[in-house]
């Protein structure tokens, strides 16, 4: 996965709590294993007038104009504002691959799901968890501007607004290495490589009935 470190982008803001995995990315498109092609359905039920199903050509429907992501100003999102129990319901890693399809690296809220904020580090997105005072005082921002923008920076734990004011989070020290270097559980394993494939070789060495043979 891509490595983050220092990250500025456009936010957009959802003001509710709550927000299950079922509005992020809605149960009929979850037949698929890819990790790509759901950011089209990202908060789908909210975004169109008219309902979808897979295998629908989704520029046919029609976009509900008052969704935030529908508007032009925030179609370059990568950033995302809510509020608490974000990610709340299913366990389904789509509502991830959902929301990283559809460009955004960081959701920023005052509480997560455990199963969803777990789900974000494996593949890449950044959630960060700020007091409520603090992400107020973004929503009041956003609602000032019409292109509000933040920093992350994750070696230094903290959010910066354009007026240079910092609000610092947590992550856990091994979370955070994964991310800086991008890597997730099978970019993990495969810094041992040559461990492994030195272990191989002499296992199959020491018994070499259990080799298979080419095909």
């Amino acid at each position: 996965m891509d490595k983050f470190e220092t990250f500025t982008g456009v936010v957009a803001a959802i003001d509710r709590p709550n927000i299950d995995t079922d509005a992020i990315i809605p149960k009929q498109y979850l037949k698929s294993i890819k990790r790509s092609g759901f950011g089209v359905n990202l908060f789908d039920d909210w975004r169109y007038l008219d309902p979808g199903a897979p295998g629908d050509d989704h520029s046919r429907r029609r976009p509900n104009p008052d969704f935030v992501l529908n508007q032009d100003a925030f179609a370059a999102t990568s950033i995302l504002l809510a509020r608490e129990n974000f990610g709340c319901g299913s366990s389904r890693e789509h509502a991830v691959w959902a929301l990283l399809d559809f460009g955004i690296r960081v959701v920023i809220a005052p509480s997560f799901a455990d199963i969803f904020y777990n789900n974000s580090f494996k593949n890449g997105l950044l959630p960060i968890a700020l007091e409520t005072t603090q992400v107020d005082r973004l929503f009041a921002a956003l609602g000032a501007s019409d292109d509000y923008r933040l920093t992350i920076d994750l070696e230094r734990q903290c959010v910066i607004d354009p007026e240079g004011v910092e609000a610092t989070f947590e992550v856990d020290a091994f979370r955070r290495h994964c991310l800086l270097n991008g890597l997730d559980d099978i970019g993990l394993t495969m810094q041992y490589a040559d461990e492994i494939r030195d272990f191989e070789q002499a296992y199959y060495a020491r018994s070499p009935w259990l080799e298979r043979a080419p095909s």
